[in-house]
C-alpha cells in the first residue's frame, strides 16, 4: 500500500514535467516564404532545371576544366570551409557528449597545521591523503540538452551547405575569369592588328602627301591615329596580367601566366531552362544554409527560454582519504556518496530574460537574412536570363553591322586614294567605328558566356 501510493505521485511527478518541457521548448517551423511565378525575363520559362548538369558536363574546353579541377584541390576559402565543417562536427559531438555523465578523477595529498592548542587530542599539523572519482549528470526534463544537439546538427548543416556555397562560387569565378581572359585576348589581336594597318595607313597617307594628293593635316592625324592604337595595347597587357593574377589566387598559386585557349573556341553546353523560382529553395547552397542558420538560431532561442527553469542534476562521488598513508586503501578510509538536486536561478540580475531577448533578436535576423538570400538568388537568376537575351539579340546585328563598316572603310579609303578632295577625317572616323564594334562584338560574345555561367551559379549548379 505504502509502495502503491509513493508510485502515484511520483508518475504525476513526472508526467508534470514531461508536459511541461514540450510546453518550453517549441516545434521547429520552417520560416514563412513562397516564390512563385516566373522569373522575370524576356525569354520563356519552363519547368525544367539547367541545374541538374555536372560542371564538367557545361564546360567543354579541356583547359577551363583542368583549371577548376585544380582550384576545387587548392582554392584556401574552399579549405577553411572544410575546416568550418569540422568545427561544425566538433560540436555535434560535444552536444551530444551532454547527455552523458561528466566524471572526473582527483588525486591530491593536502597539508594542513592546526591552530588549536594541544591537549584536545588534535594534531597541530597533518596531512590528508585523497584518491576519488566524482560524477555529475543533469537529466534533460526540459528539453534544453536536446535542443542544443539539434542546434549543433543545424550548424554542421549550415557549414556543409556554406561549403558547397563557396564551390559553387567558386567555379563561377574561375570561369568568368577565364572568359575575360579570352576576350582581353581577342582584344589585344584586334588592337595590334588595328595599329599594323593604322601604321601602313600613315605610311600611305606619307607617300599621297608626297604626290600632293593629301595635305599634311591628314599626315598628322594619321599618325596620331596610329599612336592611338599602339597605346592601347599596354593597357589591355595589363588587364590582362592583373586578371591572370587573380585567377591565381583562386587556384592558390602564385601570381603567373595561365595557359588557355581562344574565344572562338568556347562552347558551352546547356539548355536554357531556369525552371521556376520554388526550385531556388531546394537546389541554392547559400538558401539551404540561410535556413539550416535560422533553425540553430530556432534552437538557441529554446536553450535560452529553459535556463528560466531548475536544472536537475545527480552527482556521486567515491574513492579513499585518510590522514595516514596505512589507512588509506583500507575499509576506514573508504568514502562514498551520491546526491540529486535541483538549481533554480533567482536573483541573476536579469541576464537570462537579456540571454532570452538577444536569442530572439538573432533568430528573427536570420529570418530576414533567410528571406533576402532568396530574393536575391531570384534576382540573380533573372538578371542572368536578361543579360542572355540581350546578348543574342545583339549578335545578329552586330554582325551586320561589322560587315557595313569593313565596307565603309574600305569605301573610304579607295576614295582618300583617287580623289584630293576626299577627307582624311571620314577614313578616321570609319575606322574608329570599325573599331568601337569589333570591340562590342567581342563583349558580347563574353556576356553571353558569362550569363550561362552566372545563371547557372544563380540556380545551383556546381555543387553535386
Amino acid at each position: 500500500m505504502k509502495l502503491y501510493t509513493i508510485k502515484i505521485p511520483l508518475l504525476f511527478l513526472c508526467s508534470s514535467i514531461l508536459w511541461s518541457s514540450c510546453k518550453i521548448t517549441k516545434p521547429y517551423k520552417k520560416p514563412d516564404l513562397v516564390l512563385t511565378g516566373q522569373y522575370h525575363s524576356p525569354g520563356g520559362n519552363d519547368t525544367l532545371n539547367m541545374v541538374q548538369l555536372n560542371w564538367s558536363e557545361v564546360f567543354a574546353d579541356t583547359l577551363l576544366k583542368d583549371l577548376i579541377h585544380a582550384g576545387l584541390n587548392a582554392n584556401l576559402n574552399l579549405k577553411i570551409a572544410l575546416e568550418r565543417i569540422e568545427e561544425s562536427r566538433a560540436g555535434l559531438k560535444m552536444s551530444k557528449a551532454a547527455f552523458l555523465p561528466e566524471i572526473t578523477g582527483n588525486l591530491s595529498v593536502r597539508q594542513s597545521r592546526l591552530s588549536f592548542p594541544q591537549g584536545f587530542g588534535l594534531f597541530r599539523n597533518s596531512t590528508q591523503y585523497d584518491l576519488g572519482i566524482s560524477s555529475i549528470w543533469e537529466m534533460d526534463i526540459w528539453g534544453k540538452l536536446s535542443s542544443a544537439k539539434r542546434s549543433a546538427v543545424a550548424g554542421l548543416l549550415a557549414s556543409e551547405a556554406g561549403k558547397r556555397a563557396v564551390q559553387t562560387q567558386l567555379i563561377a569565378d574561375i570561369a568568368n575569369h577565364y572568359f575575360d581572359l579570352l576576350a582581353l585576348d581577342e582584344q589585344l589581336t584586334v588592337t595590334r592588328k588595328t595599329a599594323v594597318n593604322r601604321a601602313a595607313d600613315a605610311e600611305a597617307i606619307r607617300v599621297l602627301f608626297e604626290n600632293s594628293i593629301q595635305n599634311g593635316v591628314a599626315v598628322v592625324q594619321s599618325e596620331a591615329n596610329y599612336y592611338e592604337a599602339e597605346l592601347a595595347i599596354p593597357d589591355i597587357e595589363q588587364k590582362i596580367r592583373v586578371t591572370e593574377h587573380a585567377l591565381s589566387i583562386l587556384l592558390a598559386r602564385m601570381p603567373g601566366k595561365i595557359k588557355r585557349s581562344v574565344l572562338a573556341d568556347q562552347r558551352l553546353n546547356y539548355d536554357l531552362n531556369p525552371g521556376v523560382p520554388a526550385q531556388l529553395l531546394a537546389n541554392r547552397p547559400d538558401v539551404l544554409q540561410a535556413e539550416y542558420q535560422f533553425r540553430e538560431a530556432f534552437e538557441n532561442t529554446n536553450i535560452s527560454r529553459a535556463n528560466f527553469y531548475p536544472a536537475l542534476r545527480i552527482t556521486a562521488g567515491g574513492g579513499f582519504s585518510s590522514f595516514g598513508l596505512s589507512n588509506w586503501f583500507t575499509n576506514a578510509g573508504l568514502f562514498g556518496n551520491i546526491a540529486g538536486g535541483l538549481a533554480q536561478p533567482i536573483l541573476n540580475r536579469g541576464i537570462n530574460k537579456a540571454e532570452l531577448t538577444k536569442a530572439q533578436s538573432r533568430q528573427q535576423q536570420t529570418v530576414y537574412n533567410f528571406q533576402l538570400i532568396c530574393l536575391r538568388a531570384s534576382q540573380e537568376v533573372s538578371d542572368a536570363l536578361g543579360a542572355y537575351h540581350a546578348a543574342s539579340q545583339k549578335e545578329i546585328g552586330r554582325t551586320k553591322q561589322l560587315k557595313a563598316l569593313e565596307t565603309a572603310v574600305e569605301f573610304n579609303k579607295e576614295l582618300l586614294n583617287n580623289s584630293p578632295q576626299t577627307n582624311y577625317t571620314d577614313v578616321l572616323a570609319a575606322e574608329q567605328n570599325l573599331l568601337s564594334a569589333e570591340m562590342k562584338s567581342i563583349d558580347d560574345k563574353s556576356q553571353k558566356l558569362h550569363a550561362v555561367v552566372n545563371l547557372y551559379r544563380a540556380l545551383g549548379g556546381g555543387w553535386r
